[in-house]
C-alpha cells in the first residue's frame, strides 16, 4: 500500500470532519419531509438527474457539433466524465460523495445550445437586458425553470447543493457584498452579479463572499481535468492535432513519451487512450496530493471552516496548475479557435442571433406556455423569457427553429 493510499483511507473511513454532513444541511427554500431512504443529497441528485435540463445536455455542443460524430463528446457526455472524476476526488477526501455527484452532474445545465459559441451570442443578446451568465442560468434552472413538482417551481434543492452550483469556482462577492473578479482572474470585476443570481440573493443567502465547500471545490477541479484530458482526446480524433504538437505541451510530452517506451508500435487508437488514461489519472494524484497537504496545513474542523478558509484547499501543485495553463493555452489555440472549429461556431452565433431577434420582435412565435403573462410592451421580462426559451434549446431543435423562422438553415456541419 502506498503512502497517498494510506492517507487518502481507501478501506472506507468514515466522512471527514471537513466534509457537508447530509444531516446538518441548512436545508430547502420549500421545507418538505425527510425521505425515509435517501440523503437530502442523494434526492438532489436523482432530482437533477429526472429533469429536462439533464436531458438535454445529450443534444448539446461540447466543443464538436453534435452530429459530426458520434464518438465526440457532448455536453451530457462531458458532464457524466466531470462526475465519474469528481466523485474519486471526494471518495478520496472522505467527502459527501453524492453532495459532489450532485453538483458535478448539475454543473452544466444551464449552457446554451452551441456551446461557448451560443453563450457568446446569448451574452451579446442580452447585454442590455441584465446579462447572461451560464452559471447563473443553472441557478435560475434548478429555482424557477424546471416545473416538475406540484408545490414549487425548480427542483427545491438543498441550500449546500444550490450554494455549490452557483459558486463552485469561488466566492462571487467580497464581505461588503461587492462582485469580485472570476477566481482564475483573467477578467475584471464585474459591476453588478448575473441577473439570475441577484434575483435569488433576494430569496435565500447562499454566502456569496465565502468559498464553496471541498465537495464544490472537487466538481469544479474534476470540470477542468476532463477539459484537458478529453478534450486534447476529441482534437486527436478531429484531426486538429497531431501528437508531434502535443510532444511540446508539459506533462503531456512526457506522458507520450512514456507510452511509447513502454509500448512500442502501439497502434494509434489504443496509444491515444493510454495517453489520455494516464493524463487522467496524473492530474487527479496531483491534486489528491497537494490538496491533503493543504487540508493538513489548515485542519478545518467543519465545511463552514472551508468557506472560511480564505483560499481554494482542493487544487493542483504549483507544478500542476501550470501545465493545466499550458495545456489550455495549446487547446485554444489548436482546438477552440481553428479555423475548422471558428467557421461552425460563427454560422452557431448567427443561429442563436436570428432567433433572438425573430422571437423578441415577434412574441407570437413563442409557445403558449412561454409567452403567458406577457405584456410585449416590458421589454426586459420579454428579452429574459426569449433568452430562458433558447438557452434551454438543444442544438438540434434550435436549427428547427432557425429553418422554421428564417427560411433555412446555415451550413454547420
Amino acid at each position: 500500500m502506498s503512502d497517498l493510499t494510506r492517507r487518502i483511507g481507501l478501506g472506507g473511513e468514515p466522512r471527514a470532519p471537513w466534509a457537508v454532513h447530509p444531516t446538518t444541511s441548512r436545508g430547502r427554500l420549500f421545507p418538505e419531509s425527510p425521505s425515509p431512504t435517501r440523503t437530502p443529497f442523494q434526492r438532489d441528485r436523482d432530482r437533477i438527474v429526472h429533469s429536462t435540463a439533464f436531458r438535454r445536455l445529450a443534444h448539446k455542443t461540447q466543443v464538436f457539433l453534435y452530429h459530426e460524430g458520434d464518438h465526440f463528446r457532448t455536453r451530457l457526455t462531458h458532464t457524466i466524465e466531470v462526475a465519474q472524476i469528481a466523485r474519486a476526488l471526494a471518495r478520496a477526501f472522505r467527502l459527501d460523495e453524492d453532495l459532489t455527484e450532485a453538483l458535478a452532474l448539475g454543473h452544466d445545465l444551464g449552457h446554451t445550445p452551441f456551446g461557448h459559441a451560443g453563450e457568446r451570442a446569448m451574452e451579446r443578446a442580452m447585454a442590455d437586458f441584465g446579462g447572461f451568465d451560464h452559471n447563473a442560468q443553472t441557478l435560475r434552472i434548478v429555482t424557477k425553470l424546471e416545473r416538475r413538482y406540484a408545490d414549487f417551481d425548480g427542483l427545491d434543492l438543498a441550500w449546500e447543493t444550490l450554494e455549490g452550483l452557483v459558486k463552485h469556482n469561488g466566492p462571487l462577492t467580497d464581505g461588503a457584498g461587492r462582485p469580485l473578479a472570476p477566481a482564475h482572474g483573467q477578467h475584471a470585476a464585474p459591476t453588478e452579479l448575473p441577473y439570475a443570481i441577484r434575483e435569488y440573493a433576494a430569496r435565500q443567502d447562499l454566502w456569496l463572499w465565502s468559498w464553496p465547500s471541498l465537495e464544490a471545490q472537487c466538481a469544479a477541479i474534476a470540470d477542468d481535468i476532463a477539459y484537458d484530458a478529453h478534450d486534447i482526446d476529441d482534437g486527436l480524433r478531429a484531426g486538429l492535432l497531431d501528437l508531434a504538437e502535443l510532444a511540446e505541451v508539459p506533462l503531456v510530452g512526457s506522458i507520450l513519451r512514456e507510452v511509447a517506451d513502454r509500448h512500442p508500435g502501439l497502434e494509434q487508437p489504443r496509444f491515444r487512450q493510454e495517453v489520455i488514461r494516464r493524463i487522467i489519472t496524473r492530474m487527479v494524484e496531483d491534486v489528491i496530493a497537494s490538496s491533503l497537504a493543504r487540508l493538513e496545513d489548515h485542519l478545518p474542523s467543519s465545511s463552514d471552516d472551508v468557506r472560511n478558509a480564505g483560499r481554494a484547499l482542493i487544487a493542483f501543485s504549483p507544478e500542476m496548475r501550470e501545465a493545466d495553463r499550458q495545456i489550455k493555452r495549446f487547446l485554444f489555440r489548436t482546438v477552440y479557435r481553428s479555423e475548422t472549429v471558428m467557421v461552425q461556431m460563427r454560422a452557431a452565433e448567427k443561429v442563436v442571433e436570428t432567433l433572438f431577434s425573430a422571437y423578441l420582435g415577434a412574441p407570437g412565435e413563442l409557445p403558449a406556455e412561454w409567452r403567458r403573462d406577457l405584456a410585449p410592451s416590458d421589454r426586459p421580462r420579454l428579452a429574459r423569457r426569449v433568452c430562458d426559451y433558447i438557452a434551454g434549446m438543444t442544438d438540434r431543435f434550435a436549427l428547427l427553429e432557425h429553418r422554421r423562422l428564417a427560411g433555412g438553415t446555415p451550413e454547420i456541419g
